[in-house]
């Protein structure tokens, strides 16, 4: 869509200004959700072992690490043909940020992964009784931040006594993991705003001319969700709803980089929404920020369909997280 820029007028216009507040505020308000969970010291109860285990019993963490590699190298793939197809001019576009970044979380998933299954290699039989029973054991029996007693040896009127300390869980988390986290709860929320807006919004109006739908184009715009519901299905990491945040800053971060690049060269918007010249633009901008609510609650409602349902249908098998337990 065509807009001339070459002036002020453009951007001084009452709406350019009123949009401007709804993205200070948005972003605003979710930096400081973030300032006040750290200053309050709230992070949860994270396993680390939540973050490279399946949520299925006696499945080897090794399966988990091949499948976040192959979904790295495919998504990786798709992305070098894009490029190569489209160019660079591609990551001017929100899907390709969102592609990037589910690719990037797979990418460091499976660095955890392969770190996690070292250490699961290297754990003594003598102290899970199988590896098999190490997973379940971390994830059902680990008592968290506080001393465990178990019975070592009962003779002539004394009981050895041995006291393990398990060291509370984010003692142990490192920043990739804790970036991890972010990050999976970020892809979430911008895999069903990508798709679900590309699929049932937008392409319905671009047939045309100007935009054929292909093969690539459409595997760009199915693939991530794919595999990161599926990731989902297999994983033991937990999701919370202050996931939102992160949501809302990467958007917040992506309208800001569209208002440069539209200040400096370009002359038109990637999508018809984020277009100032309109006296709609304020309404428009409003509704962008409050979508991200159902966006990110549709994951959140997956998640708990997954935990619901495999309860119930797989119970011996079926293992939660550990954070999600505790709060049953």
């Amino acid at each position: 869509m065509e807009n001339s820029n070459a002036g002020l007028e453009y951007w001084l216009q009452w709406q350019v200004l009123v949009c401007a507040i709804i993205l200070l505020l948005s972003t605003a308000v979710a930096v400081l959700l973030l300032l006040r969970k750290r200053s309050s010291g709230e992070r949860g109860c994270l396993n680390p072992a939540d973050l490279w285990t399946p949520c299925w019993r006696n499945v080897h963490p090794r399966w988990l690490l091949f499948y976040r590699a192959f979904a790295f190298i495919a998504m990786a793939y798709l992305l070098y043909q894009t490029v190569a197809t489209f160019g660079f001019f591609v990551f001017f576009f929100y899907t390709q940020w969102t592609f990037a970044l589910v690719m990037a979380y797979f990418a460091l998933a499976t660095v955890v992964s392969f770190r996690g299954c070292r250490i699961y290699a290297r754990r003594p039989l003598a102290q899970t009784v199988g590896r098999d029973k190490f997973l379940k054991k971390d994830s059902e029996d680990i008592n968290f931040g506080k001393p465990s007693v178990s019975k070592q040896k009962k003779g002539k009127g004394f009981i050895k006594l041995e006291v393990h300390h398990n060291p509370t869980p984010n003692e142990q988390l490192g920043f990739l993991e804790n970036l991890l986290q972010i990050i999976y709860q970020t892809c979430a929320g911008a895999v069903m705003l990508t798709d679900i807006v590309f699929w049932c919004l937008l392409l319905p109006f671009m047939t045309g001319t100007d935009f054929q739908l292909t093969l690539l184009i459409g595997c760009m715009h199915s693939v991530n969700a794919f595999f990161l519901i599926l990731e989902s299905a297999l994983n033991r990491l937990p999701f919370t709803w202050f996931g939102l945040v992160y949501f809302v800053l990467l958007s917040c971060a992506y309208v800001a980089f569209q208002w440069v690049l539209h200040a400096c060269c370009f002359t038109w918007w990637p999508y018809p929404f984020l277009d100032l010249s309109t006296p709609w633009a304020p309404l428009w901008y409003l509704a962008l920020g409050l979508v991200h609510i159902p966006f990110y609650g549709f994951y959140v409602l997956l998640k708990k369909a997954k935990n619901a349902a495999f309860s119930r249908m797989f119970p011996q098998t079926f293992v939660r997280a550990s954070s999600e337990k505790k709060q049953l």
